[in-house]
């Protein structure tokens, strides 16, 4: 639909048949850290303004409005990410699981989160999320250090589109 945007950034994105990417939504893949797709079963819903990042999507799963799902995780067949919640890194949803409305899944087996549990931010350090998405190693206490160094991971991934030509195809 309107507005979606999908960017392979290297690795490459496949849409299922039957399948509905909604407005606004974003499917990016990367190969920053290792080849990370973006693959969207059958008869799968992408609601507005949510978010794959080199993800896995089983057949028949619903994704709802802001929802958003990180790098190298699993949906099963027919699961359910609610409104606004967060699937993490590595994360692997079994079939027919539901992750009600802004709740953070995570881990293997899965577990879910609220936004204020005091144990949150310790079990997202757990998960090197920076390792998985961008191929950095540091310390989750060094915030500042990462984050640079995401940066310039971006820059250089980003980067490479300096050149790029815009292709007139009216």
């Amino acid at each position: 639909m309107y507005g979606a945007v999908l960017d392979a950034e290297g690795s490459r994105i496949e849409v299922g048949e039957a399948a509905v990417i909604c407005e606004n939504a974003v499917l990016r893949a990367s190969a920053v850290a290792g080849d990370q797709p973006v693959l969207v079963g059958d008869h799968v819903f992408v609601g507005p303004h949510a978010t794959l990042l080199g993800c896995e999507v089983g057949r028949c799963v619903y994704v709802a409005t802001t929802a958003t799902v990180l790098q190298r995780a699993r949906l099963g067949a027919g699961s359910v990410v609610a409104v606004g919640a967060l699937v993490h890194a590595r994360t692997v949803l079994p079939d027919e699981y539901f992750v009600p409305p802004n709740t953070v899944a995570l881990d293997a087996p899965v577990r879910l989160l609220a936004p204020g549990d005091p144990g949150l931010a310790e079990a997202v350090g757990r998960v090197g999320f920076a390792q998985v998405a961008f191929g950095v190693d540091a310390e989750w206490t060094d915030r500042i250090s990462r984050y640079e160094r995401i940066a310039e991971v971006r820059v250089a991934e980003f980067g490479t589109h300096a050149d790029d030509e815009v292709l007139n195809r009216g």
